[in-house]
């Protein structure tokens, strides 16, 4: 295994923290001769990394690095939250760049020629979930530390009421990628090693290939489904006549950003159904200025800027007078008249409904006051386990943090595994026919399903190895068994669903790897999602612990759903990808209310970015290092002391307003504690020797380094940028005390 640890530096909230910590972790780290690199994987690095001609010096591609080291068995990564872009994001990126003088290529968005259409594709590359399927090479362990838990069991977060309740959850009936599922699996033995092509055959009998070859390995499972966007129309219209009727605000929750392709024109269905009679009146104007409506409303207002006065403001009044007619939206800031459908990526399923349940089932109004709501998830595969959580917090209110038992997940997600690395085998049909899928230097047809055009076509792959892994780690965590309360009994639920083609085969496999592991004495049991998602969250409720063994989607949902019942955030969360290679990864926390803090900061100077999950991820990776040296097994266990007096102290975390000790701070508390544990140890002479003297100076200067975190906040903050921000005024910003910065100066000598 490694020695050298790779810190990956990203976007918003968490990228501002590094500016911060990374100095801390770079001294402490150069006392017991640990290797640190840094590798940028923000948006703008990867945007800038794909034109090596245009730009000079050329910027590395560190994410491309950094997969090639997960697959070597020397992965030791320490992974922050990135954006998973959004074609509006990222052509917000873009336009900041070239602003810095960076002239990366415009992005075309009517591709003509063959050079934009080049230009687009590369763009692609970088939208959606571009980084997670490059690293992730193994299964997700995801899991409250035992010191997080009892810190939330102490000082509970706060959880609104549920009494009487209209909150609810719709999802299509039929029609849906549920509804259209085929699944197969690639022959065992060598003989199953193929290829097949994705193709489309048209009423006319005329073929065109949308993905040339795809390789496959002997076990994997291969599944294609597809989305009737006719019936999605349907969907939405029952569902905002619903909403009306109940007097309760209409919502759309999917995931734009991780689900590039479908999520954007499923988005776009919704928009054009709330707002018809405006989409109809001015059909020729907005296909004249080229409105996409996947990029939400927020690009008719971007694009009709451009108009007349007047008619600009006809096509302005006619968007508000929808809303009297069609019903209520939620919001996502009603002070500024921004809605639940402006831009795609502003509500992200797995932060949206959690935060509204966290609240009591509440979204946001145009008043900026809090309402029921009916949430649309038009995929009944995952909307009904939604409903199925709402639905038990409206029968039984909300959960209690000081006595809600454990719901870590193993997920399985190694090597791309299903729909999230289904990207490059999404399609939109282009006409009426049929989309087949077929093995490459043969005539078989594994599958075939008939489509309408625009209908939106997905193939998904899922590889034996990893699904092997799944069960081995499944079994690992529960026979480890070390969460709070581990004297009461443990369960883990495979949420597998009988009636899905896809599950129905890893079901089989799940039933024939179990009897390979040494499960006696454990409970394992393989539940549909519903019947599992009821389940954990009754037995959540009598304080006992649940490990939720899932598929990709349910893994990236309830790793943000329990986590915000149980800590009030998903960013506490302690996150290990063992790599099916070796070596492994250590992910942070999620990032969805990142940007929030990013605008809080630049606003009035306080970051509430909570980075706990990067110290328990160093924690892990420095204790693994420690395998190997010694010093860095000092550290390690330094560090988990040290953290577990930060939880304790109960008044360390960032505070959530301007003038409050924030992010900031925190690092502060974490390097004093860590600076004391060290000093106490009698493991490393050395490391004692030369901490003993850091601790001194820390705690004679605690008061002047905690009021210059302090009276640095209160005012706006120049960074020079967003997406690619300026080092020196950031280091300058995140940075503030030069008492601190002194110390960690010496730290390194």
């Amino acid at each position: 295994m490694s020695t050298t640890i790779s810190y990956t530096y990203t976007d918003e909230g968490p990228m501002l923290a590094t500016h911060a910590f990374f100095p801390i972790v770079e001294a402490f780290l150069k006392t017991a001769g640990v290797a640190l690199e840094m590798k940028d994987i923000s948006v703008a690095s990867r945007v800038l990394s794909l034109f090596p001609d245009e730009i000079k010096p050329s910027v590395p591609d560190h994410l491309h690095e950094l997969g090639d080291l997960c697959q070597s068995g020397k992965a030791m990564i320490i992974k922050l939250p990135n954006i998973s872009a959004s074609v509006p994001q990222l052509k917000e990126c873009i336009k900041e760049l070239r602003s810095k003088g960076l002239m990366v290529p415009e992005y075309p968005e009517d591709a003509k020629t063959d050079a934009e259409k080049t230009i687009k594709a590369k763009y692609a590359t970088v939208c959606g979930s571009a980084v997670n399927p490059v690293l992730r090479e193994g299964n997700s362990d995801r899991r409250a530390a035992i010191p997080v838990k009892e810190f939330a069991h102490k000082f509970p977060h706060r959880m609104g009421s549920w009494a009487g309740s209209k909150t609810c959850v719709k999802s299509m009936k039929d029609g849906d990628f549920y509804a259209h599922e085929k699944s197969v699996v690639i022959h065992e033995g060598p003989e199953g090693e193929c290829a097949l092509r994705i193709e489309m055959v048209a009423e006319d009998g005329t073929v065109t290939v949308l993905k040339d070859k795809v390789a496959l390995k002997p076990g994997e499972v291969v599944d294609a489904t597809y989305m009737n966007v006719e019936a999605l129309q349907m969907y939405y219209e029952d569902c905002i006549q619903e909403a009306q009727k109940k007097d309760i605000l209409f919502s759309l929750h999917l995931k734009a950003t991780m689900m590039k392709i479908s999520d954007p024109v499923m988005f776009g269905h919704c928009v054009k159904v709330y707002f018809k009679d405006v989409f109809e009146k001015y059909k020729d104007t907005f296909e004249k200025l080229g409105v996409d409506v996947n990029n939400g409303l927020g690009d008719v207002y971007k694009k009709i800027a451009s108009l007349p006065a007047n008619e600009k403001q006809a096509i302005e009044a006619d968007l508000m007078a929808t809303y009297p007619k069609r019903g209520k939206m939620a919001m996502v800031d009603g002070g500024k008249g921004i809605t639940n459908l402006h831009v795609p990526s502003d509500i992200i399923i797995d932060n949206s409904i959690p935060t509204a349940m966290k609240g009591g089932g509440k979204m946001w109004n145009t008043a900026d006051k809090e309402e029921d709501f009916l949430a649309t998830v038009p995929d009944r595969g995952y909307g009904i386990v939604w409903g199925a959580a709402v639905d038990d917090c409206v029968k039984n209110g909300a959960f209690d943090p000081k006595t809600m038992g454990g719901c870590p997940n193993v997920g399985l997600m190694a090597q791309k595994a299903e729909e999230y690395g289904s990207h490059p085998t999404t399609f939109i049909a282009p006409a009426a026919g049929t989309i087949r899928l077929i093995v490459n230097g043969t005539d078989e047809i594994l599958m075939g399903h008939a489509l309408q055009k625009g209908d939106i076509y997905r193939a998904c792959f899922t590889k034996d190895d990893p699904i092997t892994d799944w069960v081995k780690l499944a079994v690992t965590r529960c026979r480890a068994n070390n969460f709070p309360n581990a004297d009461k009994p443990c369960k883990a639920i495979f949420w597998l669903d009988e009636a899905r083609p896809h599950d129905c085969n890893l079901i089989n496999k799940v039933r024939k790897c179990l009897p390979l592991h040494d499960t006696k004495g454990l409970d394992i049991e393989i539940m549909s999602p519903v019947a599992a998602m009821r389940v954990t969250c009754a037995r959540a409720r009598q304080g006992l612990n649940t490990i939720t063994v899932t598929g990709n989607v349910l893994r990236d949902y309830l790793t943000d759903l329990f986590p915000i019942m149980e800590l009030g955030t998903s960013s506490k969360m302690l996150s290990i990808v063992p790599m099916l290679a070796g070596g492994g990864m250590y992910e942070t926390g999620a990032g969805g209310s990142a940007p929030k803090h990013v605008q809080q900061f630049v606003k009035e100077g306080h970051l509430r970015w909570d980075s706990l999950g990067e110290y328990l991820a160093l924690t892990c990776a420095l204790e693994d290092v420690g395998l190997k040296n010694k010093e860095a097994k000092v550290l390690a266990a330094a560090l988990s002391s040290a953290v577990t007096s930060f939880l304790l102290a109960g008044d360390k975390n960032p505070g959530r307003d301007v003038m409050q000790p924030d992010n900031r701070s925190a690092h502060f508390w974490v390097l004093l504690f860590w600076s004391q544990e060290l000093a106490k140890q009698s493991d490393d002479q050395k490391l004692k020797a030369k901490f003993e003297g850091i601790t001194g100076e820390l705690e004679a200067s605690q008061a002047t380094i905690l009021k210059e975190l302090i009276d640095c906040q209160g005012k706006p903050v120049d960074l020079g940028g967003y997406y690619h921000v300026d080092k020196v005024k950031t280091d300058a910003a995140m940075n503030p005390s030069a008492t601190l910065n002194a110390i960690i100066q010496k730290i390194k000598a």
